[in-house]
């Protein structure tokens, strides 16, 4: 029996005799994806934020990859920091992180972009929020950063939302 899933959209199958074996593990050292960050081991600090939908087509949610077994991904999309853009090509919300200079020494950057990438992929289906400033730090309030950039991971978080919001309004 195998445990099938896919990683920025290339499929992937794995023994179920690996499905012990993390996530975080399995991106390094199998597929050498070291975008995602280890920090605390044990999905605490978020650095280590991919983007995991059930299936293929699904609405993604943040997952931990320090402490999401590969048994859990069968049949899921993995997203990570590698597999948000094609090519070149920043998202919008990492230009944000970038013109607000929102991080110093960039390691928790990943797990900010991956959890403000669901974020707003979800903003842009569904009606905007009462509260947008609530909602962003729901979204990025379980995230650390030892630098201390919070207020500036916010403030280009809301810059886009903003955006993002306005589109949506003026093309309904």
């Amino acid at each position: 029996m195998n445990i099938t899933f896919t990683v920025n959209g290339t499929p992937w199958q794995v023994p179920a005799s690996r499905g012990d074996e993390l996530l975080i593990d399995f991106l390094h050292d199998d597929l050498g994806l070291t975008g995602t960050k280890l920090c605390c081991g044990v999905g605490v600090c978020r650095a280590c934020t991919v983007a995991i939908a059930a299936s293929q087509g699904e609405a993604e949610e943040p997952a931990a990859a320090c402490s999401t077994p590969l048994s859990g991904l069968d049949g899921a999309a993995v997203t990570t920091i590698e597999g948000v853009s094609a090519g070149p090509q920043l998202l919008p919300v990492q230009e944000a992180f970038l013109q607000h200079f929102a991080f110093q020494c960039g390691y928790c950057t990943p797990g900010f972009v991956m959890a403000s990438k669901i974020f707003l992929d979800g903003l842009a289906l569904a009606p905007p929020p009462d509260d947008l400033d609530a909602a962003i730090v729901s979204a990025l309030g379980d995230h650390i950063c030892r630098c201390s950039g919070y207020v500036r991971y916010v403030a280009a978080l809301r810059d886009v939302a903003t955006a993002v919001i306005a589109a949506k309004t003026n093309n309904p």
